[in-house]
């Protein structure tokens, strides 16, 4: 396994616990977790990383944490050694989407942050895993540690994320898409749109896992990464 640097980037309403199986799998590497919370803007996230990143880094992200990815590929793909996009899509949203997020941070402004990981968390997870109290207390961790005034800001960079999908086609670095079978936020139809479009990528749909299979399907996340980092 190659020593290059390893720089994550979590999804919404999620900090670097969403990687910590992996992490843990990984010691020995060098590890970075992006900052996400701090910018309203993808652009911003995505400057933040690099002047913050080693000079060449591997780069995951997962679902926001991709969108981030892409918008650092836009800007500096000669720094990427090689690409990971996990349980995310190159489309921007549907207006029934952009409605939805509107509705979400409506709320977190109102003071009800609290009711927002509730509704969100069966949509995260594989529709076996929707009362699975371990997971779930990871997840409402997570979202306690974002908080309501970063999750406004993540919300305002992923409603005016760009159609990637004409950039896809300019990514050189070796790419794996990943996505669990049961995504129902982000389905395997988006990871195959991406895969289409991203040359020599590979793809891997994870079985028995939603939205967050580095969390749902720790070993099997791990063993992906192992191959893709080697």
């Amino acid at each position: 396994m190659s020593s290059t640097p390893l720089v994550l980037v979590p999804g919404l309403l999620c900090t670097d616990a969403l990687f910590g199986p992996q992490v843990s799998a990984l010691a020995g590497r060098a590890v970075m977790i992006a900052d996400h919370r701090s910018d309203a803007s993808l652009d911003a996230i995505a400057q933040r990383l690099l002047d913050t990143a080693p000079e060449r880094f591997a780069l995951a992200g997962l679902s926001m944490g991709g969108y981030v990815a892409m918008a650092v590929m836009r800007k500096a793909p000669q720094r990427v050694t090689r690409l990971m996009l996990l349980d995310t899509t190159a489309r921007p949203d549907t207006p029934e989407q952009t409605e939805n997020r509107r509705r979400q941070m409506a709320l977190a402004d109102a003071g009800r942050f609290d009711q927002i990981l509730p509704a969100l968390f069966p949509l995260f997870v594989h529709e076996s895993r929707e009362h699975d109290p371990a997971l779930r207390a990871i997840c409402t961790r997570m979202a306690e540690d974002v908080g309501a005034e970063a999750f406004i800001r993540q919300q305002e960079a992923i409603l005016a994320r760009p159609d990637a999908r004409p950039d896809l086609g300019r990514i050189a670095c070796p790419t794996t898409i990943v996505v669990g079978e049961g995504d129902r936020l982000t389905p395997p139809d988006r990871a195959r749109e991406m895969h289409a479009l991203i040359p020599d990528s590979r793809l891997e749909v994870v079985a028995d896992a939603g939205h967050l299979p580095t969390l749902e399907t720790p070993d099997a996340i791990t063993r992906i990464m192992r191959d893709w980092l080697a």
